[in-house]
């Protein structure tokens, strides 16, 4: 159960980090940092962003911001290229606790491989399950992501983004197979790394 439990162990400022879109074909990758100052807010029902509907994300991304410190960052589907998936993760990490604008005691990392900063730093595998503070990070890179590939499915809506968000499901590959590949798609991710030149031609937003 997500509490504050961990965060009571340490002392200081503590700062909960995780990251949405590790595995799409498409779009960056966002983390997010947050930090409670006042652990005695109670907001109900924060759980890792996985296991809420999207309405309820919405109301807790809300929620979250109206009482807690966040810094978001991404990493382009540029830097996921030209270096691969983790390292965009861990840049995205930095960039979102640089956006915190706060000095901090600890950081808590979703996960098993922290990003290098500057404060002592804390790897928490099932993170978003255990620590509050992850799980709104959770929270706000995901519904900050999810409403990023909304926009850039106006530009793109062969590939239904508005839906899948970027992830390989049956019918964005098949589109991508009919339509090739945009500016926003992952070319060093399979199955875009395996198909033709001729399938992987680009395609200009509409």
């Amino acid at each position: 159960m997500q509490d504050f439990a961990l965060e009571n162990t340490l002392s200081g400022i503590i700062a909960g980090v995780d990251e949405a879109g590790r595995g799409p074909l498409a779009g960056p990758v966002i983390s997010a940092a947050v930090v409670f100052l006042d652990r005695n807010i109670v907001i109900g029902g924060i759980n890792d962003s996985k296991k809420l509907t999207p309405k309820r994300r919405e109301i807790l991304y809300e929620e979250i911001i109206s009482v807690a410190k966040f810094g978001v960052g991404m990493a382009s589907v540029e830097e996921i290229n030209s270096h691969n998936i983790l390292q965009a993760t861990k840049l995205s990490m930095k960039r979102a606790l640089a956006n915190l604008n706060l000095e901090l005691d600890y950081v808590l990392v979703d996960g098993s491989q922290p990003p290098e900063v500057k404060w002592q730093v804390k790897t928490v595998v099932n993170g978003d399950n255990l620590s509050i503070s992850i799980a709104a990070a959770s929270i706000i890179a995901k519904v900050t992501r999810d409403k990023l590939m909304e926009e850039l499915h106006g530009q793109y809506p062969k590939y239904n983004w508005y839906k899948n968000k970027g992830y390989g499901t049956k019918e964005h590959i098949s589109a991508i197979r009919l339509h090739g590949i945009t500016d926003h798609h992952r070319k060093n991710f399979a199955p875009i790394s395996n198909l033709s030149y001729h399938s992987c031609k680009m395609l200009s937003s509409e």
